[in-house]
């Protein structure tokens, strides 16, 4: 068989270049009083809800004609797995409307995290609050049968809740007649869903192809940039100095192996570039050159180390935001699919909760013929 990419670089690299190995021990063990939470740990009974954090290239890298059938593997894999939840990278309509308002504090974060929701709402006539209470009303009564008229308007809601992903799902779940412009579903909302022509994205081709094909419902969008102000003000000094942090001999060894990504996916080395996104060298190779370049940074200003609270203050409050998704269902199995570089955050801060397993991605992906 043919070693992984990065098994293969770390081969091959001198010893002056291997990824650094973990510290032997914790660096910030827990305090005595973080240990009486282990009561509470200790306390709890099966079943635990268990999380599979996949990381994933980011698949906008690809063309509009990528074939969308060649994700086939790693959908039959995950289905296989069967998530009851299904998280995903995107910013809440809430929260969107959120740094809308506050644009001042957040500049142009809006602009290219958020999409728009004002056609969808001005279809249905209904703000952010009342498409998500009109959702949850709907939602309220599980129905496998759910009628044709009824998925409509849910993903015209969904699009009005700044959730595309999640009308996808339902758009996904329509059979191919009753996908068409009714009620409050326009024709412009519904090429908004089909999105022909656009690049792939693992929101809509891994996320909500596999929540349709589960029977579920939606997807849950948990990607936070409140925190963004925890590195406080940019200016050109500090911009100039992140990239000057990046640009290390462990970004210099990791960026062959994402410039190859692209051509490994069109050749149908899906199930591959996931094994080797999701690997352990991947995580250390992600962190070296990334947060452990800026937490090193020796400059008086300490642009680095602004730039890893923001880093930590995001990873932090995505996992909030899914654990307060997972809370009304406990004991659940949940799938968090969010860019690889967050893996290894997420999986830190996953482990401390009290009531969620991590589970390992290599059960899943694992190679079957060796």
């Amino acid at each position: 068989m043919v070693m992984a990419l990065y098994g293969l670089l770390l081969t091959a690299a001198a010893a002056a270049m291997a990824v650094p190995p973990a510290p032997s021990r914790e660096v910030n063990p827990p305090s005595p009083a973080a240990r009486a939470v282990w009561i509470a740990d200790a306390a709890l009974r099966e079943p635990r809800t268990d999380v599979l954090v996949l990381g994933t290239p980011h698949l906008s890298m690809l063309a509009p004609d990528f074939d969308r059938a060649r994700l086939e593997p790693l959908l039959a894999r995950l289905q296989t797995w069967r998530p009851r939840m299904i998280m995903v990278e995107a910013v809440s309509g809430a929260q969107c409307d959120y740094l809308r308002k506050f644009a001042v504090a957040y500049p142009g974060v809006a602009e290219d995290y958020c999409p728009d929701a004002s056609a969808a709402r001005a279809a249905l006539n209904l703000d952010q609050a009342g498409a998500e209470a009109e959702i949850e009303r709907l939602l309220a009564t599980e129905r496998a049968d759910r009628p044709a008229a009824e998925r409509r308007r849910l993903a015209a809601l969904f699009l009005a809740a700044g959730d595309p992903a999640s009308a996808r799902v339902q758009w996904l779940r329509l059979p191919e007649p009753e996908r068409i412009a009714a009620d409050g579903l326009t024709a412009g909302l519904l090429a908004t869903i089909a999105a022909t022509g656009k690049r792939p994205n693992e929101n809509r081709d891994v996320a909500a192809a596999l929540a349709a094909r589960l029977g579920l419902e939606r997807v849950w969008p948990v990607d936070d940039h409140t925190g963004d102000r925890a590195a406080g003000p940019s200016n050109a000094e500090m911009e100039a100095a992140i990239p000057r942090l990046w640009d290390n001999r462990w970004s210099h060894a990791r960026k062959p192996l994402i410039e190859q990504i692209p051509a490994r996916l069109n050749k149908g080395e899906v199930l591959a570039v996931y094994r080797d996104e999701n690997s352990l060298d991947a995580a250390r190779y992600a962190v070296a050159s990334d947060f452990a370049a800026t937490a090193a940074d020796p400059s008086p200003q300490r642009y680095g180390r602004r730039y890893l609270a923001y880093w930590e203050t995001r990873n932090l409050r995505m996992v909030a935001n899914m654990r307060e998704a997972m809370g009304p269902t406990p004991g659940t199995r949940v799938l968090a699919i969010v860019g690889s570089s967050h893996k290894p955050y997420y999986e830190r801060y996953l482990g401390v909760l009290s009531e969620v397993r991590v589970v390992s991605t290599d059960s899943v992906l694992a190679d079957k013929a060796r």
